[in-house]
């Protein structure tokens, strides 16, 4: 598609959304221009439905979902170039920098917020996960670690996991309408190099001994413990989404009091002062134990079968997908990674593309509609790579019995890699490239590895063989495409 027609489509676009004035936000994903509109009923979604360059329109999580596919990029570059809309800003805000015509449940609000938060980095994250990826790799071929080779390249990809709480603190801030670097000067203080120090010397107590949160102390602030995680606070996540948070709130208090005159410098001092203190003291301890918490929650349930918990995620997860939901789950994975070194998440969620995969080429070889081999193609190469919404859109759910075909791989394939206890040693590329996240941290290739490859290969194998064995549905829905043709010529 040339620039022109990005242009066009951009402006049809938010025509048909209601114009730029019904725009309160917008942002994009992977696939998707995810708008936060003040009127839904002004929108057009039966044209977007239709319009080429559309996949389809989807209503969820209080955002109004245009899916483009992987041009989605250049589309919401060709909207923000030609309007004044970009990013997540309100049009319309009250005084706590909330929206105030948002009339959403809580659960769309904490949908919208942590999309918000994880999206603008997506792509950087799984990038620098590919390279540690490459880096474990190079391990296994016997590249020496203490060489600059080896060196050098897992500075580029560890460091933004290593950073995340930057990452994370920025973000946050623009969806909470909050200054951005005294968010930031809230997050790099858990980051300080000496932080650590805090727990070195003698042991002063212990609180609450003998249980899940028994907690060393070895410091105090104004004769109030100061409780700190074992491996302090890089890779952090839910310590700094709250801190955020708190700054928000202590921030907008803070412009109300202080004069105008000296506003610009004594709101970021008060802020950091005591939002950073409070956070250490208190919002860090409590994410913490809440981390630990939810860690063992997740080895409880994959404890009680394994093989349930594979296959169930392998399959909800496409279906979470449909609806924009599925960035509930993603924090979790990075809190069990802080608090583990690994998790089990990652590979059943990743496997859930290559049941789809499987049907998709499969129904490259069987079907003879255009329409169908026209979005399979791409979609087949899109699902390599992670990517599953336009297939999913474009084919999945107009062809119901294909998407089942689809569902019932993954969960043959998550049931392997539940039951063999896969894990992700980080996190990284999707599709393929995840691959290289259960490559043991020494670099060795064990069990884990292969395992993973042969449930992404039952996936892909079972969904290929049961659109095989089977008719291929019509992509409009009426019965099978044979029957179709027949009912077609007859009329």
């Amino acid at each position: 598609m040339s620039k022109d027609n990005y242009d066009e489509l951009a402006r049809d676009i938010v025509d048909h959304v209601g114009g730029e004035e019904n725009v309160a936000g917008l942002r994009h994903c992977v696939t998707r221009l995810r708008f936060n509109l003040k009127d839904e009923n002004k929108a057009d979604t039966d044209y977007l439905k239709n319009r080429d360059g559309v996949v389809t329109v989807m209503k969820s999580a209080g955002q109004y979902q245009v899916v483009i596919g992987e041009q989605v990029a250049e589309v919401y570059e060709a909207i923000v170039n030609q309007t004044s809309i970009g990013g997540d800003t309100s049009a319309s805000e009250t005084s706590d920098g909330g929206n105030e015509n948002d009339n959403r449940n809580v659960l769309d609000k904490f949908i919208d917020f942590i999309s918000g938060v994880f999206q603008p980095f997506l792509m950087a994250l799984a990038a620098t996960g590919m390279i540690k990826g490459l880096v474990a790799l190079l391990g296994t071929v016997g590249v020496d670690p203490e060489s600059g080779v080896y060196q050098v390249l897992n500075f580029a990809g560890d460091g933004f996991f290593q950073f995340l709480p930057v990452m994370v603190a920025i973000t946050a801030a623009r969806k909470l309408n909050m200054n951005e670097f005294t968010a930031l000067a809230i997050a790099v203080a858990f980051l300080h190099p000496e932080i650590n120090n805090l727990m070195t010397g003698d042991v002063m107590y212990t609180l609450f001994s003998g249980t899940a949160f028994e907690s060393p102390i070895y410091s105090t602030f104004l004769g109030i413990p100061i409780i700190m995680p074992p491996n302090g606070y890089y890779s952090a996540i839910i310590p700094i989404l709250v801190s955020v948070w708190l700054g928000s709130v202590v921030e907008k208090g803070i412009k109300n009091i202080i004069p105008g005159v000296v506003r610009s410098f004594l709101t970021p001092f008060f802020t950091v002062m005591i939002v950073f203190v409070i956070s250490l003291i208190v919002i860090g301890p409590i994410a913490n134990w809440a981390s630990a918490l939810v860690g063992q929650f997740f080895l409880v349930v994959q404890g009680f079968s394994p093989l349930l918990f594979g296959a169930l995620l392998a399959v909800a997860w496409q279906l979470l997908v449909i609806f924009g939901l599925h960035w509930g789950i993603v924090p979790i994975m990075f809190i069990l990674l802080a608090e583990q070194g690994y998790e089990s998440i990652g590979p059943a969620m990743v496997s859930s593309t290559f049941g789809v995969l499987g049907v998709v080429i499969a129904l490259l070889i069987k079907s003879k509609a255009k329409k169908v081999r026209d979005i399979a193609l791409p979609g087949a190469i899109s699902l390599v790579f992670g990517v599953s919404e336009p297939t999913i859109y474009g084919l999945m759910l107009p062809m119901k019995r294909s998407f089942l075909y689809a569902l019932i791989g993954n969960a043959v394939g998550g049931a392997y890699i539940g039951a063999m206890s896969v894990v992700g040693y980080r996190t990284g590329g999707l599709g393929v490239f995840s691959i290289f996240n259960t490559i043991n941290p020494s670099g060795s290739l064990d069990m884990n590895f292969w395992n993973v490859i042969i449930g992404f290969t039952l996936c892909t194998v079972v969904g290929f063989v049961l659109q095989m064995m089977f008719p291929v549905p019509s992509i409009d829905g009426n019965g099978d495409e044979g029957q179709s043709e027949n009912i077609k010529s007859d009329e």
